[in-house]
């Protein structure tokens, strides 16, 4: 099943409670290797993030905060961006196409515990609109950059994308 075939997709609010309540657990690793590579992936700091920390300062424009929290107007905690400017109200999140499942890369599921994964990668995007569209509403930019167009980005290129 695509993205735009689930229930997330076409009904965003409806299934925003049914996730909120739902508990998701890891399915055990189904041999020792799957297990190692379970373990090495990052949640921060990732190859991505570095290359476009890296991309930021080269073009000029260090002060950037990582994974800075953003509250609402009640201090309820909303979010932490990979990277944000607090002071240009700028948040940006560097999306690797995997997890996050890129709309360009169109990339299989994994091959065992498929109903598992179908429901982490539509959670997955159930978050990350949420996320950015309670970012715009508190008056914060918003910049996606998936792992894919790095390769293709350079730092100036990024730096006017941002508007700095």
């Amino acid at each position: 099943m695509k993205l735009y075939e689930s229930p997330a997709f076409r009904y965003p609010d409806e299934y925003l409670c049914l996730v909120s309540v739902m508990v998701y657990r890891t399915p055990p690793a189904s041999t020792p290797a799957v297990r190692k590579v379970m373990q090495g992936n990052k949640s921060k700091d990732t190859a991505p993030e570095i290359r476009v920390r890296a991309a930021l300062r080269e073009a000029g424009f260090p002060g950037y905060r990582l994974h800075w929290r953003i509250d609402d107007e009640e201090g309820r905690y909303v979010c932490r961006p990979d990277v944000s400017y607090p002071g240009r109200r700028l948040a940006i999140f560097v999306h690797g196409c995997f997890w996050h499942r890129c709309p360009k890369c169109d990339l299989p599921l994994p091959k065992s515990n498929q109903d598992y994964w179908k429901e982490k990668f539509n959670k997955n995007y159930v978050r990350d609109t949420t996320k950015k569209a309670e970012l715009q509403r508190l008056g914060w930019r918003v910049l996606v950059i998936w792992e894919c167009e790095l390769p293709d980005t350079r730092s100036d290129e990024l730096a006017r994308s941002l508007g700095l």
